[in-house]
């Protein structure tokens, strides 16, 4: 169990025009999407915060809070920070592909097949 850094990035290439961008004085790397925001990167803690549902966010948290923690929150989001050593590659493949479905424009989710998940 447990995932790298590098791991995580190299399964960014499965989501159409991701997107990875340095900011903070390369303390962190941006995940977007046509210029929109569905992650970060920390190196250095080998964390993840993903876009994810308020109620994803509060279920993954409850459940396993070693793994999961709150990030913050917005109207219609709960962002949540992973602990990429805690975590694996399949679960995370999946709540990042899912943070890119609700980030993703609904043309760009139906060219490439993901549409049907995440209609809104």
């Amino acid at each position: 169990m447990g995932v790298t850094v590098d791991e995580f990035l190299t399964m960014l290439e499965t989501l159409p025009e991701a997107e990875q961008s340095r900011g903070g004085g390369d303390s962190w790397i941006a995940l977007k999407v046509r210029g929109k925001g569905f992650g970060y990167v920390w190196e250095k803690t080998e964390t993840v915060g993903l876009k994810l549902t308020l109620d994803e966010q509060i279920a993954l948290v409850a459940e396993r809070p070693e793994v999961f923690e709150v990030q913050f929150t917005t109207s219609q989001f709960g962002w949540v920070v992973v602990q990429l050593a805690k975590i694996d590659a399949d679960e995370l493949l999946e709540l990042v592909t899912e943070a890119w479905c609700l980030t993703a424009p609904k043309r760009l989710l139906e060219t490439h097949e993901f549409g049907s998940l995440y209609d809104e």
